[in-house]
């Protein structure tokens, strides 16, 4: 089978597309045919040695993937040869096959494509976590979305629009069209606006409820600045590649929180609320509430350049490659 390798840590062009034997799948595990591998911001971290998960080298990027199964372990129940599935992997799922333990995947509705559901995982499982869970959000309330147009970007302002009022904020004028295409009510351009002043305009001066973030840099202070009394600050990820200092009286003056999401380690920590989670979100795909936007498919030989891509900040939904 064909794989993208990261042999060396550095930049996307490092990768090497290389031969490897197909997996043969231990007693509780499967090999699924992996018809889409999903990429995600992290993928640029995880390939130059700076993402809290460190593999040994050699490995392949790709954090989730949907595909077909194609061969079952001796002790594995509820999946057969043929079933359609979807799992997070953390790694490795840039490839033609993987083999993966049963638990770690999910039925594919028939009625979701698997290049859909191939990207569905991480950034909706991580923005329902943060939401529902973390966030708390509830009817009514306020949500602003750093970084829209994303994957985690577009999966907060299609869930959050479920749930409550969205502020998309994001870099440029056609991210935040496509942000307004997915459901969001207000748009803030913040290379133009301030940040803090037009998120306490657009709230009549109460300030926001809830932020999600996964840029950081410093739009995390100002967005703190804009919270409302008991607000919630939602951590995700440092996208602008500064990881911000908060000055910690500001959500002390406003009995507001600042709140981590770690949505891998409650995934496996908590195996339960994520499979229910994953469920939810399904649904939602196969109903046509959410859409899970895709930007493109690349072939497995250009791996590089989809994960360079998504490092210039080109990627408007999830880029995917197809082996």
């Amino acid at each position: 089978m064909k794989a993208v390798l990261c042999v060396e840590l550095g930049g996307p062009e490092a990768l090497k597309l290389v031969d490897l034997d197909d997996p043969v799948p231990a007693d509780d595990e499967v090999v699924v045919d992996v018809a889409y591998a999903a990429l995600n911001f992290f993928d640029t971290l995880i390939i130059a040695g700076r993402y809290q998960t460190k593999p040994d080298l050699p490995f392949s990027p790709g954090g989730e993937m949907a595909g077909v199964v194609s061969a079952v372990g001796a002790r594995v129940e509820g999946l057969a040869e043929g079933d359609r599935v979807a799992g997070y992997l953390g790694y490795g799922a840039a490839r033609g096959k993987v083999a993966v333990k049963a638990e770690q995947l999910t039925l594919v509705p028939e009625e979701l494509p698997l290049d859909k559901a191939a990207g569905l995982i991480i950034t909706y499982g991580t923005t329902l976590h943060a939401l529902a869970d973390r966030g708390a959000l509830k009817a009514g309330e306020t949500l602003a979305v750093l970084g829209a147009s994303g994957g985690v970007g577009i999966a907060a302002v299609e869930i959050g629009k479920l749930l409550a009022r969205v502020i998309a904020c994001a870099s440029s004028a056609d991210k935040l069209a496509f942000a307004k295409e997915r459901g969001a009510d207000e748009l803030i351009d913040y290379t133009t606006e301030d940040l803090k002043s037009r998120l306490k305009e657009l709230t009549d001066g109460c300030g926001v409820d809830v932020v999600y973030d996964p840029v950081g840099g410093e739009a995390t202070e100002a967005s703190v600045r804009a919270l409302a009394w008991r607000g919630r600050h939602l951590v995700i990820g440092f996208a602008a590649g500064d990881i911000p200092k908060l000055p910690l009286n500001l959500p002390m003056l406003k009995g507001a929180d600042v709140r981590g999401v770690f949505w891998s380690a409650h995934a496996e920590r908590e195996p339960a609320a994520h499979r229910a989670e994953l469920a939810r979100i399904f649904d939602w795909a196969a109903d046509g509430e959410i859409s899970a936007p895709v930007d493109s498919v690349l072939p497995l030989a250009e791996t590089a350049e989809a994960i360079a891509r998504i490092k210039r900040r080109e990627a408007k939904g999830k880029i995917l490659v197809r082996p």
